[in-house]
């Protein structure tokens, strides 16, 4: 069984996301009420996946994962939400969540949702996608690019011009297999998931 903790104020949406997961090779190890006891929860029960609420009392959903990121934690994280605001939604990108959940029919897709982070993918809805690349190209004053490094910018603007990881590593005199691991830092950087969205950013970059 894969282990589950569920972090949520309300209990009936605790034992509704146990009933949901009943069944299936997920399981609910714990369950919390707070951004603080979500912490001390994970150190306890070592779930893969947390199920966090984002507004719960005290430390909220984004804090806690911002918290847990922060002591260089990758575990899976997956947001369940009645809503998400435009500072949640940026705040939690840049912090490399790899699911958001609505609670308004979550019963219909939470286990999917559940594997595809399990596997190591993302379970983001296109349209939060493309709104976070919105706000974030609206808010970054030094440009999409912003956090990554001069090489790691050009390469951007070589995706961005259709060149394939093996051309990228001849114009720069590198390997292929050394373009894909930058690649996949940057990705982490930028919160993204593939060289589409990568391309986007770059072409909205001003350093160009």
């Amino acid at each position: 069984m894969i282990p589950v903790l569920v972090a949520d104020d309300h209990g009936f949406i605790r034992a509704g996301v146990e009933a949901v997961l009943r069944g299936s090779r997920f399981q609910v190890v714990a369950g919390t009420a707070s951004g603080e006891e979500t912490l001390a929860a994970i150190s306890t029960h070592d779930p893969s996946i947390v199920l966090l609420d984002i507004n719960m009392p005290g430390m909220n959903g984004v804090q806690a994962l911002e918290a847990l990121r922060s002591k260089g934690d990758k575990r899976a994280v997956v947001l369940l939400t009645a809503g998400i605001n435009d500072r949640q939604l940026l705040a939690v990108m840049r912090a490399g969540v790899e699911g958001i959940v609505y609670k308004d029919g979550a019963e219909g897709g939470l286990v999917e949702v559940l594997e595809k982070v399990h596997a190591g993918g993302k379970a983001i809805d296109s349209a939060l996608l493309q709104r976070a690349l919105d706000l974030s190209l609206s808010v970054e004053t030094g440009g999409p690019l912003e956090r990554l490094n001069q090489r790691e910018r050009r390469i951007a603007r070589l995706v961005a011009r259709g060149m394939r990881n093996r051309d990228i590593g001849a114009e720069l005199g590198i390997g292929e297999g050394t373009v894909k691991v930058y690649l996949h830092a940057m990705y982490q950087k930028l919160g993204i998931e593939n060289r589409t969205e990568l391309a986007l950013l770059a072409v909205n970059d001003p350093g160009e």
